[in-house]
C-alpha cells in the first residue's frame, strides 16, 4: 500500500533555515509566488502575514509551515512535487530570508502512476475551505 504522498517536501537545507527564521519571527508560513516582482519562487512569511484566500491551495507542511499555491498555477504544477531548496543568494524583497545571503528555491518531479492515483483521492484544500490551517488564520 502507498504512504501518504506529499505534495511540497524540503531539503534538510531548507528545513535548517525554517528553523533559524522560526527563532527570529516565531511561526512561518510559505506561499508559491506566481511571477511578478519576485519571479517564481516560494515566498516566506510570519504566519497570517500573507492573506490567503479562498483561491490559495494548501499544499501542505514543511518544517511545521504551511505552505499554498494560487489555484490557477496549481493546475500547471498539480502533477508534480515540488521540491522547496536553499540556494546562495538574495531571497525575494518580501520574503524572510533575504538578509540571510540564502533564498528557497522551488524545484520538482512529476509524480509517478501510482502516486498521482492516490492524490486524485485526496484533493488538496483551499483558503475557502479553511477556517484556520495550521499556523495561518
Amino acid at each position: 500500500m502507498l504512504q501518504e504522498v506529499k505534495r511540497v517536501v524540503a531539503t534538510e537545507a531548507t528545513i535548517e533555515l525554517i528553523q533559524s527564521l522560526q527563532k527570529q519571527h516565531g511561526p512561518l508560513m510559505f506561499h508559491q509566488s506566481g511571477g511578478c516582482c519576485d519571479g517564481s519562487s516560494p515566498m516566506c512569511y510570519p504566519a497570517g502575514e500573507f492573506k490567503v484566500g479562498g483561491q490559495d491551495v494548501l499544499l501542505g507542511e514543511i518544517g511545521g509551515c504551511s505552505f499554498f499555491m494560487g489555484a490557477a498555477q496549481f493546475e500547471y504544477w498539480k502533477h508534480t512535487q515540488l521540491i522547496i531548496d536553499v540556494v546562495p543568494g538574495r531571497g525575494g524583497m518580501f520574503s524572510l530570508e533575504g538578509p540571510e545571503g540564502k533564498r528557497f528555491l522551488t524545484r520538482s518531479r512529476l509524480f509517478t502512476d501510482e502516486e498521482w492515483a492516490y492524490l486524485e483521492e485526496h484533493p488538496v484544500r483551499t483558503g475557502a475551505d479553511l477556517e484556520t490551517v495550521m499556523n495561518v488564520k
